[in-house]
């Protein structure tokens, strides 16, 4: 890994929370007060977008007539279900080596920051939940929503290279695992972008999209750096 690096970006489920289906469950059952039915597989080429605009591209895919009131409506029930969920459940834990990259990463002077498709509040119970701030594990995070543009775009990466002071995208670590978390490191020309196996889409889906390297625990970030 660039020993230059001063900003590490990791996406959040599937990353460094784990994640067995919770998301696209509830997002499935977001869509079923409507009479829609999916099916996960369905689900995961939209992991990582905001999830409004993921909620859009269901309906836009399957012919739905909509407004912008069944969006809401949809993403309301959505949110709700996962901040019950990650406030509440058992099941809600962090990847292994989670924490372990965190304290490595802040002990090299790295700015240890996490973005997500989840809007702040759902981001927030997360953080909430685990301590990741409280235990000073993290610098920052940003939302979807705190930015115009969601996944793929840049956005929120260049909100946090703000927050850090860092100016150069060679100096810039993205990590997440889906195909719009490794098109967003390219589209803010991140030094490093890196694909993980723990969460949505396996190593054949994330070498379709061409990463820097592809991993399949976080551990191995250390032997990178």
């Amino acid at each position: 890994m660039n020993n230059d690096i001063k900003l590490a970006v990791f996406d959040i489920a599937g990353t460094v929370l784990s994640d067995k289906d919770f998301v696209a469950i509830s997002f499935i059952e977001a869509f079923q007060q409507y009479g829609i039915e999916l099916r996960v597989n369905e689900i995961t080429p939209l992991m990582g977008y905001k999830k409004t605009e993921a909620i859009t591209l269901v309906l836009q895919g399957k012919g739905i007539l909509y407004d912008d009131t069944m969006v809401e409506d949809i993403h309301r029930h959505f949110v709700n279900s996962m901040i019950r969920f990650y406030s509440t459940s058992l099941e809600v834990e962090e990847l292994p080596g989670t924490s372990y990259i965190f304290k490595l990463f802040k002990s090299q002077g790295i700015y240890v920051s996490l973005n997500s498709g989840f809007p702040k509040v759902i981001v927030e119970a997360i953080v909430d939940r685990m301590g990741w701030l409280e235990k000073g594990l993290i610098d920052s995070f940003v939302a979807s929503d705190e930015v115009s543009s969601g996944r793929p775009s840049s956005m929120m990466i260049e909100l946090l290279m703000k927050r850090a002071g860092v100016i150069n995208t060679e100096q810039v670590l993205k990590i997440g695992d889906t195909m719009v978390d490794i098109e967003e490191g390219r589209n803010a020309k991140a030094g490093l972008v890196i694909g993980i196996t723990t969460g949505a889409y396996t190593r054949n889906q994330l070498e379709e999209y061409n990463p820097d390297h592809i991993i399949d625990s976080l551990f191995e970030l250390e032997k990178l750096l």
